[in-house]
């Protein structure tokens, strides 16, 4: 009986206290009650309701600025077949929505592991020339280009895909298999043209939009934003993939691959595998917002572009 009185006179005072706000929080009511009655009962449920009608000193949630748009581009590693086409959905996409200032951002990892990432460099550039497009140097991009003249990344480099990067620049197979550690590096070197070189040059560490950070692979939590390394904003994984409270602004990154995008609240992976799964995601924040949209190769071959649900 205690608490049914509470909660008529909870329920009478938002209601006279915000009535906008009740008008509206029907669905946001109803998902609050089931999620309060399976955790702890009555008063949990009240202390969901009270952040339904969080007064407006309440923390907001993430936010780009007004009138700005963005789609941000997981890992590509050298699928421009599955990059095609999600180019192609995301022009379709932002050309039927409200004019918007939309910029592009590529979290890095164009190269290594798919068959074509001289491709992919190329349409990335086109790209570029056409609209707003950032793009973030990947763990990756750094051993494309240290692996041009240090031999040991290049080793490494060769052991995490390197190999189908230099044929996709046009090398004979036979001649690169017949190779040794050295000559396969010059043969990188004769490829790969300097325009190419310069461009992943271009790339960024980081970009910062309204309240995301947009990064290749994350931040170590131990330091604040304005301080990470580049290695670890290319590189990291732990502690930051298990780290579960804020990190100043919400970080959108690729690196680690999950089946499905992964929307944690402080942070939002959206390396899908393309290499190997077929699917290459996108994700699209305006407002407080978010979207995914994703191209898919299916069991035919065939590939298949849209908007998924995560």
């Amino acid at each position: 009986m205690q608490h049914m009185g509470f909660c008529l006179w909870f329920f009478s005072h938002i209601q006279q206290r915000d009535s906008r706000n009740w008008a509206t929080a029907g669905p946001r009511l109803r998902l609050a009650w089931r999620r309060a009655r399976a955790r702890d009962g009555c008063i949990t449920m009240f202390q969901a309701i009270r952040k339904i009608f969080a007064r407006p000193d309440a923390a907001p949630d993430a936010a780009l600025p007004a009138g700005q748009r963005v789609y941000a581009i997981g890992d590509v590693h050298g699928r421009l077949d599955l990059f095609g086409p999600l180019i192609d959905l995301i022009e379709r996409d932002d050309a039927a929505l409200a004019p918007a200032q939309t910029s592009v951002i590529l979290l890095g990892d164009l190269v290594d592991r798919g068959a074509d990432s001289a491709g992919v460099l190329r349409r990335a550039r086109d790209w570029q020339g056409q609209r707003e497009v950032h793009i973030l140097c990947g763990n990756h991009e750094e051993m494309f280009l240290r692996g041009m003249e240090e031999e040991e990344v290049f080793r490494h480099f060769l052991r995490h895909g390197g190999k189908e990067t230099i044929l996709s620049f046009g090398v004979d197979p036979k001649a690169f298999n017949a190779a040794d550690m050295a000559e396969a590096q010059q043969l990188m070197r004769d490829a790969v043209p300097a325009d190419d070189i310069a461009f992943i040059r271009s790339f960024q560490d980081s970009m910062a939009i309204g309240d995301y950070l947009f990064v290749h692979a994350g931040v170590d939590p131990r330091v604040p934003l304005a301080e990470q390394k580049a290695r670890d904003l290319r590189w990291i994984r732990e502690p930051f993939l298990s780290h579960a409270d804020p990190f100043g602004m919400v970080v959108v990154h690729g690196h680690s691959i999950r089946e499905c995008a992964e929307d944690k609240g402080n942070r939002i992976g959206i390396d899908t595998g393309a290499y190997m799964t077929g699917r290459l995601t996108a994700l699209v924040l305006e407002g407080t917002g978010r979207r995914f949209l994703q191209a898919m190769e299916h069991a035919d071959g065939t590939i298949t572009a849209g908007e998924i649900s995560v």
